[in-house]
């Protein structure tokens, strides 16, 4: 490589990011998990969907910025190890489209009245950041790789 990534340089880099990327995950995902249980109807009634998505907007966003800046500078110290990992393309696709699944349907059934398609969207977003969470707890524990000089 022409260039070392200074990340590399310190052994206290990669823990101290991987903190970060979790903490932010907590706090990103947490804050989403309580909307998507407030549309199942369990948890914080006291409280619309629509109130509590507003009110934990800022926490959702903050943690979803550091969640992403922390993952890119993670990535940036072995490439490698990521892009051709099966875990790591699962958990990339699953991240993406629970993002824009919260931001499209679960925003639209957070609005809405509560009903059976609410509940049906907080499961699918559920089960898509549990996704997420699986492919990012099995990238370190899989060998299989995507393998791009295949005959």
């Amino acid at each position: 490589m022409l260039i070392e990534n200074p990340l590399n340089e310190s052994s206290l880099a990669f823990p101290i990011l991987e903190c970060l990327h979790i903490a932010g995950f907590v706090c990103g995902v947490g804050t989403i998990a309580l909307v998507d249980f407030r549309l199942l109807g369990v948890g914080l009634t006291q409280k619309s969907a629509a109130q509590l998505w507003s009110d934990t907007a800022p926490w959702t966003l903050g943690g979803l910025l550091l969640v992403i800046f922390s993952g890119l500078m993670l990535f940036s110290t072995n490439p490698d190890t990521y892009y051709l990992n099966y875990a790591f393309l699962l958990k990339m696709l699953s991240l993406v489209l629970a993002i824009l699944f919260y931001y499209t349907a679960v925003r639209s059934a957070a609005a809405g009245a509560p009903s059976a398609r609410s509940r049906v969207v907080a499961c699918i977003s559920l089960g898509l950041w549990a996704l997420v969470l699986f492919g990012g707890v099995f990238i370190g524990f899989t060998d299989a790789t995507v393998h791009l000089n295949q005959v």
